[in-house]
């Protein structure tokens, strides 16, 4: 039976040490990633809230609406023209419902990109320097 015990841990720390190298690349790139991550779930997090908010405001708006339609009509006949009138209300309130989610994914949107950018930037940065190391490192010996 496999033993319920393992340490991932540990078992990978032993595996970098038996290979003699620095682990602060690796070590660093796991907390640059994890922080990374991080950033893009605030903006995920941050859409969704504001998703659920425009959910909210929208159904409500909605029950509202229907509860000034739901009332008894003298005659039968207006029960179409309330229905229509829900209805076509419905239809015109849409495309600036619609419009409201859109901008939530375009500001989403927007700030991913720019995570990326600057991350870009860093990757970058850190590849000069770690390239610039090395170039010195190689001329010395």
């Amino acid at each position: 039976m496999a033993n319920q015990d393992f340490d991932f841990a540990k078992a990978t720390e032993e595996f970098f040490a038996a290979f003699k190298i620095d682990t602060k690349t690796f070590d660093d790139a796991t907390k640059n990633v994890a922080e990374f991550n991080v950033k893009m779930g605030k903006i995920a997090l941050a859409a969704a809230k504001k998703n659920a908010e425009l959910t909210n405001t929208w159904t409500a708006e909605t029950l509202k609406s229907f509860e000034a339609a739901n009332k008894v009509q003298k005659d039968p006949s207006a029960y179409t023209t309330v229905a229509s009138d829900f209805a076509s209300a419905q239809a015109q309130s849409l495309p600036e419902k619609l419009a409201a989610y859109a901008e939530v994914a375009k500001a989403a949107q927007l700030e991913a990109v720019e995570l990326f950018v600057a991350a870009g930037k860093d990757i970058q940065a850190e590849v000069a320097a770690a390239t610039k190391d090395v170039t010195a490192k190689a001329k010395a010996a």
